[in-house]
């Protein structure tokens, strides 16, 4: 399974001057925060499994159970760091109860969050550092050019942006090259199509898809918020509550009829599509599970004819998604 598996991810370049990883990388937030209790073992094992099938782009940040990701993955780094390519990402501030306090951009946050990130990672450099979320009090220049000093001093090696409108990425860009653009992407959330997908293209930047598989949702395997968690975050996100999730239900059941008739999971569908969208693209689903990783993983192999195009387009059409992306408060926060 392992070799069959790894020979089906090919490479896909992470900008116009990065590095190659996976075409299918590795979300690892869930493995420390906001989907319920996560077990460190189970976790590591999966990174550990990642690399083994020929994943090796694994994307983590600061925030995901402040500090406690980042350090679960220095574990798989310490044995194993010539095979990762490491991405974090900086900005967002948490108290030590959890709560988001503010959004960081200025240059000395920057550099103070960079070197704790080392330190948790337990590495020398970080392969691509990303700020999480603009922030709108400090100019996009001087983050970047912050961010641009890191490189210098060799402690990071590219630079990326997450939920940045494409105003913010061309003018970041030209401060300093910028070899990846992270943002929600996926069957049910496809506003990036319209302004930051070409921005990027225009410029030769990636765009890595968060959430790909809609957090869970897209799988089917969702058919009740009662089925998450109590302190899972996605009971306060809008298309997961009431009315919301019962029409979204109809996109979901359709994407799995349509999975199931082409012999295909509804995951692996998902994933298809986002990767038929250009070469550019690299989707990170998360996972703490070693069956959906490899599920997920043999999506890589599969191709979508003109045909298939044209009946998940009349799909999506037929089944608009209620409710937007984030609770309303955090909305701001987004394309800034």
């Amino acid at each position: 399974m392992t070799n069959a598996v790894s020979a089906q991810i090919p490479p896909r370049r992470l900008g116009a001057a990065g590095p190659d990883v996976s075409a299918l990388g590795l979300g690892c937030m869930g493995m420390s925060d906001f989907y319920g209790p996560a077990d460190d073992a189970q976790s590591l094992a999966v990174l550990h499994h990642a690399l083994d099938i020929g994943i090796n782009f694994l994307d983590t940040a600061d925030m995901y159970g402040i500090g406690a990701n980042e350090r679960l993955l220095s574990r798989l780094l310490a044995e194993r760091r010539d095979e990762v390519v490491v991405a974090t990402k900086f900005g967002h501030v948490r108290a030590p109860d959890g709560t988001v306090v503010r959004i960081d951009g200025s240059a000395a946050y920057v550099r103070e969050a960079c070197d704790t990130s080392l330190q948790r990672l337990g590495v020398d450099h970080i392969d691509l550092y990303y700020q999480h979320r603009v922030d709108k009090r400090v100019p996009i220049e001087e983050t970047v050019g912050a961010m641009a000093e890191l490189v210098k001093a060799g402690k990071v090696k590219h630079l990326g942006l997450s939920e940045a409108s494409a105003a913010t990425i061309r003018r970041a860009h030209a401060v300093h090259p910028i070899a990846a653009v992270q943002t929600e992407y996926s069957l049910w959330s496809r506003d990036v199509e319209v302004e930051v997908l070409p921005a990027c293209r225009e410029l030769g930047i990636a765009l890595v898809p968060y959430s790909p598989l809609g957090r869970g949702f897209l799988t089917g395997a969702i058919r009740s918020a009662d089925q998450l968690a109590a302190d899972d975050r996605r009971r306060i996100h809008p298309r997961f509550q009431g009315a919301n999730l019962d029409h979204n239900l109809a996109l979901a059941d359709a994407l799995s009829a349509l999975a199931t008739e082409w012999s295909y999971t509804p995951a692996q569908l998902a994933l298809a599509w986002l990767l038929d969208q250009g070469p550019d693209i690299i989707p990170i689903p998360g996972t703490r599970s070693m069956a959906r990783l490899e599920e997920n993983a043999l999506a890589a192999r599969i191709q979508l004819d003109g045909a298939r195009r044209e009946r998940i387009e009349a799909l999506l059409a037929a089944h608009a998604v209620a409710g937007t992306r984030y609770p309303a408060a955090q909305m701001p926060t987004l394309n800034a």
